[in-house]
């Protein structure tokens, strides 16, 4: 039987630099999906906007393998996860409705304001968890996942992420929030 992730606020067995790396990580996981998730119940209604709902699907799979890879890891490390979940997957999924309903251009700017945020949070992981062979397989997940999230950014510059009305502000507002969600998540 698999053993459960502590409740919120229960004491790990992970120094706890790791184990807030695993629980902003599997946060952010989290609202990936739901923002994927959100912006796809806009897009699959119509016809014309199957081609973006088909691209938002391949990201949210890749999202769910990462997620699914840090819930394995929370339960193996004995960290607990954020106590903040089902408010960032009521705010991933509204912002991914609201990005979508404001059109495909926003859509794709809400994608490359979330991972730009995401692959330099990635970055700095990688870079603190250099030399340190003792972790060098949490290393080469997080270097995959954020080969994955710069995809997923480079998609949304290709199909027009910076010509989305209003973007600057749009951008600036979404990675605004996600690095406030980072450091929330590290601790809560």
């Amino acid at each position: 039987m698999a053993k459960r992730p502590p409740i919120p606020g229960s004491r790990t067995r992970t120094p706890s630099r790791i184990a807030e790396m695993l629980r902003v990580d599997h946060a952010g996981e989290y609202g990936a999906v739901a923002i994927y998730k959100g912006q796809q119940a806009v897009f699959r209604r119509n016809a014309s906007t199957q081609k973006i709902a088909a691209q938002l699907g391949e990201m949210e799979a890749e999202e769910q393998a990462h997620l699914d890879a840090f819930d394995k890891l929370l339960n193996e490390k004995g960290v607990r996860p954020t106590a903040m979940g089902p408010l960032w997957n009521l705010a991933g999924y509204g912002l991914g409705v609201a990005t979508a309903l404001l059109g495909e251009k926003a859509a794709h700017a809400c994608t490359e304001a979330v991972e730009t945020v995401i692959e330099q949070h990635y970055a700095d992981q990688i870079e603190e968890l250099e030399g340190d062979e003792t972790r060098a397989d949490l290393r080469a997940k997080f270097i995959k996942f954020r080969e994955d999230e710069l995809h997923h950014r480079a998609v949304a510059i290709e199909e027009g992420a910076q010509e989305a009305p209003g973007y600057a502000l749009l951008s600036g507002v979404i990675k605004a929030g996600c690095r406030v969600a980072i450091k929330i998540s590290e601790k809560i």
